[in-house]
């Protein structure tokens, strides 16, 4: 247990878009203090969790996520694959867990799982479990009774980002609504499978768009276990990649990137905040500060699902240098609504 547990700040659901915006106002140490005592409240200091992220299966995915260029709407080049062998995976992780990670998160480019391809699934994290580390998939939209399936395999996390702020989702996607995310949501809450969810910044939104997408996560009857915070890795064939391409100051500042990392620690305290992608193109300075901003996991390894990452070696080296190490086991994160 945590040693200052007996004086943690009430976790609060009822955040206003006001109160957020508010933090993200603030000065930027005056930000960075709070975040920092909050993440003292709740967590280790200076330990971070890291993760390791595997696609099993890629491209072909039927949804037009502008961000995505496994989207068969992308013209990138990508070709779609089946679902790996159970046998792969499994070798992957072992050599994630060799690495030090003590989560693995398998991705596949589905708008939804079909029950065929459940029985495999199953053995993934069953098989993961095995070896004792955390288990998290991402698979699309989920029915109730595929979530109970995935419980009863004894997954740990899912994986189902809101993406965006709910007034902007239909700009960056427009193949399912924000309640369909919600929806899915709500299964894997039932189910009983702790909920990974957070989005991308950088997607040309405003910060009006970022009080909103953390305001959404804030604000759900039980905060997310886990909230990535990804930064877009513009990629030439998709819509934003594209979009963006010519206009360089839509990439989101180092800063704000900071403040939304510190935002999102504050008025989730409990909750594990993961830099995701987009890190492989932050400087040292800046990856310093998301950890001083709360941020308490990484994916480490060379690839992200299909992009690049920053890289075991590089990770260490980081770790070594800012006095950070890495979390010996699975974090252990117990949300309750207020």
């Amino acid at each position: 247990m945590n040693a200052h547990s007996q004086t943690r700040p009430a976790v609060r659901s009822d955040w206003s878009r006001a109160e957020i915006a508010a933090l993200f106002d603030l000065p930027f140490n005056d930000l960075l203090w709070q975040a920092q005592a909050s993440h003292r409240a709740h967590h280790e200091a200076n330990a971070v969790q890291l993760s390791t992220l595997l696609s099993i299966k890629t491209g072909g995915c039927p949804e037009d996520c502008g961000y995505c260029n496994q989207s068969v709407h992308a013209e990138t080049g990508l070709k779609a694959t089946k679902l790996m062998d159970v046998r792969a995976v499994l070798q992957s992780a072992a050599q994630a867990k060799d690495n030090g990670s003590t989560r693995f998160c398998m991705g596949a480019a589905w708008r939804n799982p079909k029950d065929r391809d459940m029985p495999a699934i199953v053995e993934m994290v069953k098989g993961v479990r095995q070896m004792g580390m955390e288990t998290c998939m991402t698979l699309g939209m989920l029915t109730g009774d595929q979530a109970k399936t995935l419980a009863d395999a004894g997954l740990d996390y899912y994986n189902h980002n809101i993406d965006t702020a709910p007034e902007r989702y239909q700009e960056v996607i427009t193949t399912r609504t924000f309640e369909d995310r919600i929806e899915t949501l709500e299964h894997v809450r039932e189910a009983g499978i702790n909920v990974c969810c957070g989005g991308i910044v950088g997607m040309g939104e405003t910060r009006a768009d970022r009080v909103g997408f953390i305001h959404a996560l804030a604000t759900l009857p039980i905060h997310p276990e886990s909230v990535p915070v990804n930064a877009l890795v513009p990629v030439k064939g998709t819509v934003l990649g594209d979009m963006l391409a010519d206009t360089p100051l839509a990439k989101i500042d180092e800063i704000e990137f900071v403040r939304t990392v510190a935002v999102a620690r504050i008025t989730m305290p409990g909750s594990m905040v993961r830099l995701s992608a987009g890190r492989e193109s932050m400087s040292d300075a800046a990856q310093a500060l998301c950890f001083m901003a709360g941020a308490n996991s990484i994916f480490t390894g060379d690839k992200l699902l299909t992009t690049g990452n920053a890289g075991d070696d590089k990770d260490a080296a980081l770790f070594a240098k800012l006095g950070v190490t890495p979390m010996a086991a699975p974090c252990k994160v117990e949300l309750v609504a207020e």
